[in-house]
């Protein structure tokens, strides 16, 4: 399995089930949201080469963590992935909308300064303000779009900007997420969960768990799951090359 957008940093016992996502996943990319807590979980998940921990800082809580910017932008250098960043503009995260862009803006010039670096961007309710951002840097990166739940003009301007998307089971279970999925290119999908905040019933949706997704891509492209997976991993190949 793939999950390139995991917060395994954030589940109970999270350093007992590293060795099991990395025998059952081929990939997992590992979000944080602060620069922080990237650098105490890097050191906590080192020793998995097929794990990754992306250095992050997370737009719902950039006015708590802002003050750590300072220490992202130095570590921008020692990474290869960054995420989770980006912009939320949910009616609870307004007041701080400004402050979120600054960062984010700080954090794409980084990393284009960098030579460019593979990104997991949140984007609710910001869609047209990302990419606004990401136009300002077109070789800041890579800029994968997880969880993408903006409009189909939205997307085809994401599209069209050479942006990739990460898909989870979560999404597939709407309509409109299902809808999306139909027009992203299938070369520019990945799998992920967002665990633990999606769940599996009651439980955290575990790193592995993306079978489901995977079926429901089948029928949304009227392709035979062993197509699919191959598709999958081409993708995952491709990027990380």
């Amino acid at each position: 399995m793939i999950d390139f957008h995991s917060h395994l940093d954030l589940y109970q016992d999270s350093l007992k089930l590293l060795p099991m996502v990395s025998k059952r996943n081929i990939f997992t990319l590992v979000v944080t949201t602060s620069p922080r807590a990237w650098q105490v979980t890097s050191q906590r998940f080192s020793g998995y080469t097929n794990i990754k921990v992306a250095l992050g800082l997370h737009p719902e809580i950039a006015n708590k963590k802002a003050n750590e910017l300072k220490m992202l932008l130095a570590d921008v250098a020692k990474v290869q992935f960054i995420g989770e960043i980006g912009l939320d503009g949910t009616p609870k995260n307004q007041e701080f909308f400004p402050l979120q862009k600054d960062i984010f803006l700080n954090v794409l010039a980084e990393c284009e300064k960098q030579g460019g670096r593979i990104m997991s961007i949140h984007s609710r309710c910001a869609v047209n303000a990302v990419l606004d951002l990401l136009e300002e840097y077109p070789r800041s990166g890579t800029a994968i779009l997880h969880w993408f739940s903006g409009t189909t003009n939205e997307l085809q301007r994401a599209i069209t900007m050479g942006c990739w998307f990460s898909v989870g089971p979560a999404m597939i279970l709407g309509a409109k997420g299902r809808e999306l999925i139909k027009l992203m290119p299938r070369e520019k999908v990945l799998l992920e969960t967002d665990g633990p905040f999606v769940t599996n019933g009651k439980l955290p949706i575990m790193p592995w768990e993306t079978q489901g997704a995977i079926s429901s891509l089948a029928d949304i492209w009227s392709l035979n799951i062993d197509v699919v997976k191959a598709q999958l991993r081409n993708n995952l190949e491709s990027l990380i090359s």
